[in-house]
């Protein structure tokens, strides 16, 4: 957890301590970045606050994106403006946190997150002397789940957060089928956001963003209704 505020710390030590999770503290960006730096493998998830001293907390996330693409994050950010959340989440957080947060509320979330990336992880090092075999086909899209392993016009895709792939996986199971962002919610983030919608359109122009240069355009817009998959009439 990269937060200075050191009574938020103690309040959540009290909560991490009681789900018997090992645990640590950074308390500026630089220590944070250190640490994650020293061993990047280490940490199974990261609960990043924004407003950090020495280094911005955005700046952060950027760098320990730059290192893995796939360790879990949360943000936690007193910012209570649409921009910085979708620019915490267009940066790569897979999920956000208002302050002040109930500590339960924010337990939840992670174990949210950390049961779907331990699942793939799990999968993938379980199946690596799988055959290759692909359970999401369409036209010019493949994903074998179980290696985490993504094509879309014979390109590999390397670089997918887990919610990323959890979104696309979602969308390519059923292309051609239109899911409302509430839909993508349940799917995808396994609970309720209460209506937060912004957070499936960062992650959809994240998406979009590293699919754009391998072909045209897989994931359309529904107008008024949400997002769909469709590879077809490509």
């Amino acid at each position: 957890m990269i937060e200075d505020n050191h009574s938020v710390c103690e309040m959540m030590a009290m909560f991490l301590k009681k789900q018997n999770w090992y645990y640590e503290f950074a308390y500026d960006g630089i220590e944070a970045e250190e640490k994650f730096k020293a061993d990047p493998d280490k940490w199974d998830i990261i609960l990043l606050d924004l407003n950090l001293p020495k280094k911005d907390g955005m700046q952060v996330a950027a760098d320990i994106r730059r290192i893995s693409s796939t360790v879990p994050l949360i943000m936690l950010t007193a910012r209570d403006t649409e921009s910085d959340q979708v620019l915490g989440l267009e940066i790569g957080a897979d999920d956000y946190v208002t302050k002040p947060f109930s500590a339960i509320t924010l337990i939840a979330r992670i174990k949210a997150l950390y049961r779907r990336s331990k699942l793939g992880k799990t999968a993938s090092e379980a199946q690596q002397k799988d055959d290759g075999g692909f359970d999401v086909q369409t036209k010019h899209f493949r994903m074998n789940t179980k290696t985490r392993e993504v094509y879309l016009y014979d390109k590999q895709i390397t670089d997918l957060t887990p919610k990323e792939f959890d979104l696309l996986k979602t969308l390519a199971s059923k292309p051609r089928q239109v899911f409302t962002r509430e839909q993508l919610l349940q799917l995808v983030w396994d609970y309720e956001y209460y209506g937060d919608e912004r957070t499936v359109d960062a992650h959809i122009k994240k998406l979009r963003q590293k699919l754009e240069d391998l072909g045209p355009q897989v994931i359309k817009t529904v107008w008024g209704v949400g997002y769909k998959f469709d590879d077809e009439n490509n």
